[in-house]
């Protein structure tokens, strides 16, 4: 039994990755042919991107929060609080707000994405863009992935500007530390490529939420239960793959000595 479950996971996996494979084989051929779907592409990034922001603006206003509190208590008696901005300032250009900010707009976004694009599929209007000769995937998937790439590093500097003021925050005011102490413990250790590596990790996170959604929503079967079946795929999918691509790019930007 244990060995059939096996071997039907492995099957899906493979399939899944092939069909994964041959969509980005699409998106690369339909990009030359973008230009004529600027509107799209802009549409897209009102939705993924401006529409997000309220949302990406309180998440980072907690954590940079959250992040400061916890990373006070845990140095007392340590490490000097000087140097608290330091830390909190390198967590969250690093780990906290990329991840974060990609984990919710994976599970807005991407559901979106997935629910949209599962809904044409199942009333049959994908096969009706097929039958008049439109592209399907230069015409609904190639925008998205674009404003995906274009979108999730802009939502991250927005994450990384307000959990530092969070963070900040809560130092000044409830560790009471000064504002100056704080700023200079972020400059005494600020690397520029910190800002990069999350920014970077930012792309590649963007094309997963964006590609996987796609995808689940393109392969949707059933109905309207179909449809809710693979939103919940498509938000799955992504959150693992975003934390398996973190450790991944991490493992690649950043040496241990």
């Amino acid at each position: 039994m244990f060995i059939k479950y096996l071997g039907r996971i492995t099957s899906s996996l493979f399939s899944d990755l092939g069909g994964i494979f041959m969509m980005m084989v699409g998106v690369i051929r339909s990009l030359p042919g973008q230009f004529r779907h600027s509107r799209l592409i802009s549409d897209q990034m009102l939705l993924m991107g401006v529409n997000s922001l309220p949302l990406i603006i309180l998440t980072s206003l907690f954590v940079g929060a959250v992040a400061a509190w916890q990373a006070a208590y845990q140095m007392q008696g340590y490490v000097p609080l000087r140097y608290l901005g330091t830390m909190v300032s390198k967590a969250v250009f690093i780990e906290l707000a990329p991840v974060l900010t990609a984990l919710v707009v994976a599970g807005r976004v991407g559901a979106a994405i997935a629910a949209e694009l599962g809904t044409m599929r199942v009333t049959e209007q994908i096969d009706a863009m097929e039958t008049m000769a439109i592209d399907p995937v230069g015409y609904l998937v190639t925008p998205r992935i674009i404003s995906g790439l274009i979108m999730l590093p802009v939502l991250v500097m927005f994450a990384d500007v307000i959990a530092i003021l969070g963070s900040m925050v809560v130092a000044v005011f409830l560790v009471n530390i000064e504002p100056e102490t704080f700023l200079n413990g972020m400059k005494s250790f600020f690397k520029v490529a910190d800002v990069f590596s999350g920014l970077i990790k930012a792309l590649v996170f963007g094309v997963i939420i964006s590609s996987l959604g796609c995808f689940h929503g393109f392969n949707t079967r059933g109905g309207a239960q179909g449809v809710g079946l693979s939103t919940t795929r498509a938000v799955v999918t992504s959150s693992v793959m975003i934390l398996i691509g973190d450790y991944i790019i991490a493992t690649m930007l950043f040496s241990v000595k």
